[in-house]
C-alpha cells in the first residue's frame, strides 16, 4: 500500500482502541463507495472500476467487518461490563450491540443485492430502490454508532481498562486475524 503524506499512521494491535477506531475509517470508506454507487444509479451497468469498488466493498463487509464486531462484542465489551464502572457503559453497550444486529441484517441484504448487481450487470427498479434504502439506513446507523464509540466509549475504555486488559484485547484481535501477537501482551506473559 502506498504511503500517503500527511495521513495518520494506523494503530497496531498494541493499541487496540486506536485500531478499532482506524477500522471505523475503513467502514466509512467502504460504505462511502456503496453510497456513491447507489447515487450514480443502481439500475445502470457498472464500469470496470465501479465493479471492482463494489466487489471490494462487499468483500470488506462480508469478511473483515464481522471481525471488528467480534473485537468489540467478544473482547472489549465483556471487559467493560466486568469493570468497576460497568454501570456507566451498560446502556451504551446494549445500544451498540443492537446496532450490530441491525447492521448485520442490512449487510446481508446489501450483499445479496450487490452480488445480483455484479452477476446481472444491473438491478431492476424494486431491487435498486431496496439497495439504496438499505445503504442509506446503514450510513445513518454507522454515523451515530461510530460517533458514540470514537468520541465516548473508546476514550472511556482507555481510562477504565488497565494496560494488561488492553493488551489482551489487542492479542485477541490479532488472534482473530491469524497474525503475530502484539509486543505488549508478550511482555506481560
Amino acid at each position: 500500500m502506498p504511503v500517503e503524506i500527511g495521513k495518520k499512521r494506523e494503530a497496531s494491535f498494541d493499541d487496540p482502541l486506536g485500531l478499532l477506531s482506524d477500522c471505523h475509517r475503513r467502514i466509512e470508506r467502504f460504505l462511502g463507495v456503496l453510497v456513491k454507487l447507489c447515487e450514480r444509479g443502481t439500475g445502470v451497468t457498472l464500469e470496470a472500476d465501479e465493479r471492482a469498488s463494489l466487489e471490494a466493498s462487499l468483500n470488506y463487509f462480508r469478511n473483515s467487518a464481522p471481525k471488528h464486531t467480534a473485537d468489540e462484542e467478544d473482547s472489549l465489551f465483556p471487559r467493560l461490563r466486568a469493570s468497576e464502572r460497568a454501570s456507566e457503559v451498560s446502556a451504551a453497550l446494549a445500544r451498540l450491540e443492537g446496532d450490530h444486529e441491525t447492521a448485520e441484517r442490512d449487510h446481508a441484504a446489501v450483499d445479496q443485492l450487490g452480488a445480483r448487481w455484479l452477476s446481472d450487470g444491473h438491478l431492476n427498479d424494486e431491487d435498486a430502490k431496496l439497495l439504496r434504502e438499505t445503504v442509506a439506513r446503514l450510513a445513518q446507523l454507522y454515523a451515530s454508532h461510530i460517533a458514540l464509540e470514537d468520541r465516548e466509549l473508546f476514550p472511556l475504555a482507555g481510562r477504565i481498562l488497565g494496560a494488561s486488559e488492553l493488551a489482551e484485547v489487542g492479542q485477541e484481535m490479532a488472534d482473530r486475524r491469524g497474525v503475530a501477537g502484539c509486543a505488549s501482551s508478550k511482555a506481560t506473559k
